[in-house]
C-alpha cells in the first residue's frame, strides 16, 4: 500500500510544493519529504511547478497531449522508489541494479521500470484486472532485453 493512497489530488499535489519548499529553505524534512524533494530535484523541468503551491494545484496537463503531466511523472518515479526500498514485486531491486549497471545512473533505471509499471496499469485498468507483478516484471525484463 502506498503512503500516498488517502490523498486527493489537492493534498499530493500541496505535498510536492511543501516538501520542495521545505528543501529549498534549508528545512529539516521527513524521510517521504525527503523523497519526493529528491524526485523534484531530478526534475529541473518540473521545479518551476511545484515551487508554488497555488501553481501545481492549478495545473493541467495540456488536453492535446503536448505537455506531461508532471506529478504523474513524479509519481510513477516515487512508486518504483518504494518497490526498490521493499523490492516488491520480488526482484525488482536486483532488476533495477541491472538496469543501472546498463545506464549508468539510477534515474534512467527507473524510467525503464516506470515504462514498464505504466503499461501494465494501464492495462489492469483497461481489461478491469489487478496489476499483475509478474506481467509488470516480465515487462521491465524485456525492456532490459531490447536494449541489450
Amino acid at each position: 500500500m502506498s503512503v500516498f493512497d488517502n490523498y486527493t489530488r489537492e493534498q499530493l499535489r500541496r505535498a510536492y510544493a511543501e516538501a520542495w519548499a521545505k528543501h529549498l529553505a534549508g528545512s529539516l524534512l521527513t524521510p517521504l519529504e525527503a523523497l519526493i524533494a529528491d524526485v523534484i530535484g531530478a526534475h529541473s523541468e518540473y521545479q518551476s511547478i511545484v515551487a508554488d503551491a497555488d501553481t501545481a494545484l492549478a495545473f493541467e496537463p495540456d488536453a492535446a497531449g503536448a505537455a506531461d503531466n508532471p506529478f504523474l511523472h513524479m509519481g510513477l518515479h516515487l512508486a518504483v522508489r518504494e518497490q526498490l526500498l521493499i523490492d516488491r514485486p520480488p526482484g525488482i531491486r536486483d532488476l533495477h541494479r541491472q538496469l543501472q549497471a546498463r545506464y549508468g545512473e539510477s534515474h534512467l533505471a527507473e524510467h525503464v521500470l516506470m515504462e514498464a509499471l505504466g503499461e501494465e496499469l494501464y492495462l489492469a485498468q483497461r481489461n478491469g484486472r489487478a496489476p499483475d507483478e509478474q506481467q509488470y516484471l516480465a515487462r521491465a525484463r524485456d525492456r532490459l532485453a531490447a536494449r541489450l
